[in-house]
Formats: structure tokens, C-alpha cells, sequence
């Protein structure tokens, strides 16, 4: 079934969104201006490629068609004209035909748009249902933070504009003592060279669906890139809900790291406690609960594109 939105309905959702997204785009803006920099909440716009103009634009997904002047989707990219048909008048004594004309006011995302995207649909379908599929697994603590930093000192730190809590060596001593269990291939290619052979899992760059696991919090995080990569194809509305989550998680995430933000509000979460433990691990399950629901969203999207294409 198609869905035809009128033009006063597609932009109210569009300007809705914007305001949803610059509550967190308009803070980063202005630090950008500034040359300021923020460990915690730069991270989304920093790390992953969409840029912040990008989650700001709303997108009605595939099947939904955009009516009135939609020109400026017109010419964006995986958008086409609705083809209608419309009756010509024959211009012999020949019999009627019917000739395909696109719509000068409705567009929408192209089926061959979608149908060109099905690599991207199914690398990532198959990478959301192996993810799905695993029991998540809470004991990892949130040490691929402080791998990353071990046997360096702090001013080599990817941030080391913020100090250590426990000092380099104190640092060290929490990794040495600890079971290291990263899941992550893009957490663990970020673990100092000392600190990989620490790590029980070893996870290659191809060999994600083989590792990934639905408690991981930057496997939480990674639905804001997976949603986004499906876009336009997928409503604007989904990727927005990923991006809240994932923005929650960077908040654990680095308040579980070795490193001391609390000048910036942020109280660490002493992960080498078993308090600590304990705090991290009921509100990386809480991560969990919430990426589940995203995820057999996302996994539904991808299923409802393939029949597409």
C-alpha cells in the first residue's frame, strides 16, 4: 500500500524532527564554532560519517509519497517523480494509448533506488538477525575503554585533554586484573598493541555476525549507523529513535572509561568496584532492552526492502 502524504502533514513531520535533533545538533554546532571539544557528546558526529545537516533532514521512508511541492526531495539522491498514468489523445484513427508521465507534484524513494541498495540491505539484515539471535552477555565492564589507553601515558590518551582517574599506572593495574571479553571489532581496533593480545575474543573487520552480541554497548550504538546507512529508505523517525539511544550509551560508556569527567557532570562509574560492576552492568541491560526493540525494527525495515528489491 502506498501512503500519500499531503504537503502540510510531510512538512509538520519534518519540522517536528528538526526539533527533536537540534536539541543535540545546536550544542555540538556551537562547540565546533568555538574549537571546543567534548569527549562525551561530540562522539556521534565525530566517529560516524553522517553529518549533522544529514540527521537533521527528515526522510518518509520507502512507500511513502510526498505530495505538493516536494521539489527539494526531487533532487535528492534514491528520489524519483511518481510515474502516472495518464490517457493521451490519439492524434490518428489509431486505438487509445496510454503513455507512463511523472507527477509534477509527488515523489518519492524510486523502487531501483532500493533495489540498487539490496548488497547494503542484506549485509546488514544478516548482521542485525546474528546479533539478535545471541544472548547478551553483561560482564564485559565497559575495559575496552581502558584498553585502549593501557601501557600509554596519559598525554598519548585519545583524550588527553582529561586526566586519567586512577593515573596511568592505576590504569594499568585494572586492565591487568580484569578478564578482557571485547566483542566489538570496531572497539578492539582501537585497543593499544600491548592490550589486543589481552583480549579473549580476537574480531576481524569481515567477520562481524560472527561476534557481535546484542549487550555490547557500542553494538548499541552502531544502530544509529545502521539506520542511517539505510536511509532514505527507512523513515527519519527510526533514526532519530537510534540516535537517542545511542546518545545515552556514550554516556555510560564514558562515564565507566578511566578517564575523570567529572568537571564536565559527568560522575565516573567505578567499574573496578563491585559496585561499580554492578551499577554498569544493570544499566548496560537496560541499553540492551532498548536496542532489542530497535533492532527488530531495523531487522523488519530490512526485510520489508527486500521484497522490494
Amino acid at each position: 500500500m502506498v501512503i500519500v502524504l499531503a504537503e502540510q502533514t510531510w512538512r509538520a513531520r519534518a519540522a517536528a524532527h528538526a526539533t527533536r535533533v537540534d536539541a543535540f545538533i545546536e550544542p555540538h554546532l556551537a562547540r565546533r564554532g568555538s574549537s571546543v571539544k567534548h569527549p562525551v557528546h561530540d562522539f556521534l558526529f565525530t566517529y560516524y560519517s553522517q553529518r549533522p545537516a544529514q540527521l537533521r533532514r527528515w526522510h518518509p521512508g520507502f512507500g511513502v509519497t510526498l505530495s505538493g511541492d516536494a521539489s527539494a526531495y526531487a533532487e535528492s539522491k534514491g528520489y524519483a517523480p511518481v510515474v502516472e498514468e495518464v490517457a493521451q489523445q490519439p492524434s490518428a484513427p489509431v486505438a487509445e494509448e496510454v503513455a507512463q508521465q511523472p507527477s509534477r507534484d509527488h515523489v518519492t524513494v524510486s523502487r531501483e533506488y532500493v533495489a540498487s541498495q539490496r548488497p547494503l540491505i542484506e549485509s546488514l539484515h544478516r548482521l542485525l538477525r546474528a546479533t539478535a539471535s545471541r544472548a547478551p552477555s553483561f560482564g564485559c565492564f565497559g575495559l575496552h575503554e581502558w584498553a585502549m589507553v593501557y601501557q600509554l601515558s596519559e598525554d598519548q590518551t585519545r583524550h588527553a585533554d582529561w586526566p586519567l582517574r586512577l593515573g596511568a599506572t592505576g590504569t594499568d593495574e585494572v586492565v591487568e586484573s580484569h578478564r578482557i571479553a571485547c566483542s566489538h571489532f570496531d572497539a578492539f581496533r582501537f585497543f593499544t598493541p600491548a592490550a589486543r593480545p589481552l583480549n579473549q575474543l580476537q574480531p576481524g573487520r569481515d567477520d562481524r555476525p560472527a561476534y557481535e552480541q546484542p549487550g555490547c554497548l557500542h553494538g548499541g550504538m552502531d544502530l544509529y549507523k545502521h539506520a542511517f546507512r539505510l536511509t532514505p529508505m527507512i523513515c527519519s523517525d527510526l533514526v532519530a529513535d537510534c540516535f537517542e539511544l545511542a546518545r545515552d550509551i556514550r554516556v555510560l560508556d564514558m562515564q565507566a572509561a578511566p578517564y575523570d569527567l567529572a568537571d564536565l557532570g559527568f560522575e565516573p562509574v567505578r567499574i573496578e568496584t563491585a559496585e561499580g560492576k554492578a551499577e554498569y552492568a544493570a544499566r548496560q541491560r537496560a541499553f540492551a532492552e532498548r536496542g532489542a526493540a530497535l533492532r527488530q525494527r531495523l531487522i523488519e525495515e530490512c526485510e520489508r526492502l527486500l521484497l522490494v528489491s
